[in-house]
């Protein structure tokens, strides 16, 4: 279903985007968005720092 989404059909949306939403709300949406991500990367990275380190504290 989504395989047809081109470029310019991505340029309607999000121009549709800012023109329902406005420029400061949509920014304040992707911040927001942004933050989200940045926290679950940060969420994944120490989940798999604490794994290895378990693993070299049994190996010893």
């Amino acid at each position: 279903m989504l395989r047809n989404i081109g470029p310019m059909e991505l340029i309607v949306i999000l121009f549709l985007a800012l023109l329902l939403f406005g420029p400061e709300r949509l920014s304040d949406r992707f911040g927001d968005l942004g933050s989200a991500l940045r926290s679950f990367k940060e969420g994944l990275q120490g989940d798999y720092t604490a794994t290895n380190q378990q693993e070299t504290d049994n190996s010893s």
